[in-house]
């Protein structure tokens, strides 16, 4: 087993970024060490930074390879899932929760509930065959106002892959669509209804959305609540969402829509997540609560990609670039306090002994540039 070394290199840590050198193979990092080496054999990546592979927990991308385009279905599932894990890793992701919804009451998006079992039966082809340049679990995000969702996620309960479940209830008038008028301008604006559609929808998911979230709560939390994964909420907006997730067990608050929600989640232990598209763009596209702000009020534990794979890299250097926050606290976001949330005790950290998930990169003004990156010390961008 060969091993290679990185030298003359940035070396963030958790607390600290070194001048150093860290050496790897396919079975663990070997070292991380101050100063350059002088072995032969040693590279000298020229002061770039070395980090380790992001872990990203939320992310909807690879819903876009498997519908491109409203109304087209790409006919092939694995080669739909191949793509996503390739753009995933050329963004210096090396550990991906690939979030599908089940339970889907969106109209126009209800496609999602058609390639539900799709993506799950392209993730378990792919890591059967050990296709994908990076890890893959998956995120099931329960639409709990869905008609369908107890059908839908039945028969993967016990899937192996799926490793985290999330909690939404996107009724209108409650978190994320807390403010109609929010509402209507993302349907009416992304072209997903005309107005007349969109005020019968709301009408419908307003009658619906309660009745079937009082049914299916109880049942998702007794159906998911003994394979120990976690559990995390999404979209809170008042102390009492906060309660409502902690009295089912979950440990994450994903996505909070207010500061209120986010000092309520730290007061009672949850990790909190946000959006890194939400700090790219300088706010959130539904009316919630600025990411950056989160971030400088010390309310903010990771990031998500959500719908912009290479956000997060991104998001990491703006934080660092217009929001003073330290470079090594902002990587913590995606790398290791990701980890330690969702339990990932072997990555995550540039530690001797881990897996060697290691991301090479620079930054040129405001653009981070991916140079390489090494999943369990494959070569995957």
């Amino acid at each position: 087993m060969t091993d290679i070394i990185l030298t003359n290199a940035q070396v963030i840590l958790e607390d600290e970024i070194i001048t150093g050198t860290i050496c790897f193979n396919q079975d663990k990092i070997v070292s991380v060490d101050q100063g350059r080496s002088q072995l032969p054999q040693a590279i000298d990546v020229e002061g770039d930074y070395i980090a380790p592979g992001l872990i990203e927990m939320h992310t909807d991308n690879m819903e876009k390879h498997f519908v491109p385009r409203p109304g087209v279905y790409w006919p092939n599932s694995v080669a739909a899932a191949l793509a996503h894990d390739a753009q995933m890793a050329a963004s210096g992701v090396t550990t991906v929760y690939d979030s599908i919804c089940a339970g889907s009451i969106f109209g126009q998006k209800d496609f999602r509930r058609d390639i539900f079992p799709q993506v799950i039966d392209a993730l378990t082809e792919g890591t059967k065959h050990n296709l994908f340049r990076i890890d893959h679990r998956i995120h099931i995000r329960c639409e709990l106002t869905g008609n369908e969702l107890i059908e839908d996620v039945t028969p993967y309960v016990d899937h192996p892959l799926v490793q985290l479940i999330s909690l939404m209830d996107h009724t209108p008038g409650m978190r994320q669509w807390r403010n109609l008028e929010d509402l209507k301008r993302y349907n009416l604006g992304s072209g997903e209804k005309t107005e007349d559609q969109h005020e019968k929808d709301v009408a419908y998911r307003m009658e619906s959305g309660p009745r079937n979230r009082e049914k299916n709560w109880p049942l998702i939390i007794e159906m998911f609540g003994s394979r120990g994964i976690p559990i995390a909420t999404h979209d809170d907006t008042t102390e009492e969402d906060v309660q409502a997730g902690i009295a089912s067990g979950a440990v994450i608050s994903e996505f909070p829509t207010t500061v209120e929600a986010a000092q309520a989640a730290q007061k009672h232990g949850l990790g909190t997540i946000a959006g890194a598209p939400n700090i790219v763009r300088g706010g959130s596209h539904s009316g919630g609560v600025s990411a950056a702000h989160l971030t400088e009020l010390g309310l903010l534990d990771g990031l998500s990609s959500d719908y912009v794979p290479a956000s997060l890299m991104q998001a990491i250097v703006k934080l660092n670039n217009k929001h003073d926050i330290s470079l090594h606290r902002a990587m913590g976001m995606v790398t290791c306090k990701i980890a330690d949330m969702l339990d990932l005790k072997d990555r995550g950290h540039l530690k001797a002994g881990l897996r060697s998930d290691i991301l090479q990169f620079r930054v040129l003004g405001d653009t981070p540039l991916i140079r390489n990156l090494w999943c369990s010390g494959h070569k995957a961008f």
